[in-house]
């Protein structure tokens, strides 16, 4: 088996140091520390798969500010969070196509024989396990309501 995510990430940290990066170095500090946080909130050691849905949390966050710090005008700041969501990205496996989505929806909602709308509890917690740090959970949600829907 490879080196764990939380390996790599210490790993870079150390390069992105020793090369000057100030950017990559911040942006995965913070990830760190919030691996970290939960690490402590959890009084275990994280799986990769957790560890994932910091990434993906922490990248949700980084856009979040982007679109606020769009509307407040501030280009700088706006530039900065997008350079720390380009590395924050570069940790999650490559991500799922609408298509893709779809098809393992799909899947899913045969295999718990999910109906109609109602069933979407059964069918969002299998689908976010099965597909976690490779779709976006909003994205998820919409294809299941669209397909649980028809």
């Amino acid at each position: 088996m490879g080196a764990s995510l939380k390996e790599k990430l210490t790993e870079d940290l150390k390069q992105a140091m020793k090369s000057g990066d100030t950017l990559k170095r911040s942006a995965i500090r913070l990830l760190l520390a919030a691996i970290k946080n939960a690490e402590i909130a959890k009084q275990k050691e994280l799986e990769d798969g957790d560890i994932l849905s910091i990434i993906a949390k922490e990248i949700r966050q980084r856009r979040e500010s982007i679109e606020a710090f769009k509307s407040g005008n501030r280009q700088d700041l706006v530039a900065k969070e997008e350079a720390e969501l380009v590395t924050l990205e570069g940790y999650l496996p490559p991500q799922m196509s609408r298509e893709e989505i779809i098809k393992a929806a799909r899947q899913v909602i045969q295999e718990v024989g999910a109906r109609g709308p109602g069933d979407k509890g059964k069918v969002m917690p299998q689908l976010i396990a099965q597909l976690k740090g490779r779709a976006d959970g909003q994205e998820i949600n919409a294809v299941v309501t669209e397909l649980l829907a028809q």
